[in-house]
């Protein structure tokens, strides 16, 4: 008998799930003075902190992955709310350094947990286009999160309300999300082969997967290194950086809400290419504008990362499912990765700005805004090797004869028939 699948509600909590995933990395980042001045703590332990976040993400979506077929993702989803309850409240009651390295470290794991049940479980609720569609749909709470987040924290920072009351903001989505997928049945995976681990590790040899996984790694980076470091970059641009943080994240969630027709007209190879020329567009025009130009340099960077992630996850869903939910955890993983490895080397990029401006005698807010630019002409390096790989993922695919997971599982059920 099967078993009645509720994939709306499963879709909803999905979401919260992410929005939880969202408000742990904008009210931390919002309350990190308060953090430092309460417990004494230098930027470097700070910076440490911050580096637990993207630690644990990984570490858990791979294992996810790896226990998906065995445990399924509702236990992994509980694992994820255990996760994020232990971290919020060892933050909320931490006594020093240790204690809020250790409870960011849970809010990372759970973080990781969401994406390793999400993404797999989102691809087997659905069918063809509307995978990409309900992924980008998905996806989008994550800058949507940070923009409410953001808001949130500047609103009850202004108040003068202490951080822990922030801290228990992120409890609501978390308390919603558990409730939602209470008593819930999950969908099994499409095919076959996606229930056998070993299928799963033979595939990740495939050239498509092995393509898009170290791609990641490069689109990851063009997305979030701009952002991570847009109070730096463009603190003397003449424009707002938490305005431009929150055009930009404002903006990816209302593209990946209307992913839909996107992707059906240019196809996940021609969003990622087009994506990829809009990021360099976007990252080359913070380089060399100021004042007002920069609003609009972050419509074209919006634009071009917008769809990279969910995109990317769809794209492996859809081009190597024999993966299943191993080969999107690694997909994710490697994103989270090669975030956490990019961020000191950007970081030594400013420093090293900042020494040539120096010698060069300039001084004050002349040295940041061209520290910021030069490393900012760096960055574009990134979305430019992205075109060329990009050009060449569409005309390699473009000939390739691609079966959607459910023509495979139709072929699949008639054979055993």
């Amino acid at each position: 008998m099967n078993e009645k699948i509720n994939k709306n509600i499963l879709f909803y909590g999905s979401c919260f799930a992410l929005i939880t995933t969202a408000l742990t990395f904008s009210i931390r980042a919002g309350i990190l003075p308060q953090l430092g001045d309460e417990f004494g703590l230098t930027a470097e332990q700070l910076g440490f902190i911050n580096s637990m976040w993207f630690f644990g993400f990984p570490i858990s979506m791979i294992l996810g992955g790896i226990f998906y077929n065995s445990i399924g993702p509702k236990n992994i989803m509980r694992i994820a709310f255990v996760s994020h309850v232990i971290g919020i409240l060892m933050t909320i009651y931490a006594g020093g350094y240790t204690t809020l390295l250790i409870s960011t470290l849970f809010i990372g794991f759970g973080n990781g947990c969401t994406e390793a049940a999400c993404n797999p479980m989102i691809a087997d609720s659905y069918k063809g286009n509307m995978v990409d569609k309900m992924l980008n749909r998905f996806h989008m709470w994550f800058p949507g999160g940070i923009v409410l987040g953001s808001l949130i924290s500047k609103f009850m920072t202004d108040a003068n309300m202490g951080w822990q009351a922030q801290i228990w903001i992120m409890l609501i989505p978390a308390v919603i999300y558990f409730i939602l997928f209470l008593g819930q049945n999950f969908p099994k995976p499409k095919l076959e082969e996606m229930k056998s681990l070993t299928e799963n590790f033979k595939a990740l040899g495939s050239p498509v997967f092995l393509f898009l996984f170290f791609t990641m790694a490069i689109t990851a980076i063009t997305e979030f290194g701009p952002q991570q470091w847009v109070s730096v970059t463009l603190s003397e641009s003449g424009a707002s950086p938490m305005i431009i943080l929150a055009l930009v994240t404002g903006l990816m969630a209302v593209g990946r809400w209307f992913a839909g027709p996107v992707i059906a007209t240019l196809g996940q190879t021609g969003v990622l290419l087009g994506g990829a020329i809009f990021s360099a567009i976007g990252i080359y025009m913070f380089s060399v504008v100021t004042g007002p130009m920069a609003y609009v340099a972050a419509i074209f960077f919006a634009i071009g990362v917008c769809y990279f992630w969910p995109t990317m996850v769809g794209a492996a869903a859809k081009r190597a499912p024999v993966t299943g939910a191993l080969g999107l955890s690694l997909i994710g993983g490697m994103g989270m990765f090669s975030s956490a490895i990019f961020q000191p080397v950007i970081g030594g990029w400013i420093d090293d700005a900042r020494v040539t401006a120096e010698s060069m005698g300039l001084t004050g807010s002349e040295l940041e805004l061209v520290a910021g630019q030069v490393t900012l002409t760096k960055m574009v390096m990134f979305p430019a090797i992205l075109i060329v790989l990009f050009i060449i993922f569409y005309i390699w695919q473009k000939k390739a004869d691609i079966k959607t997971v459910d023509e495979m599982a139709q072929e699949e059920g008639a054979v055993a028939m």
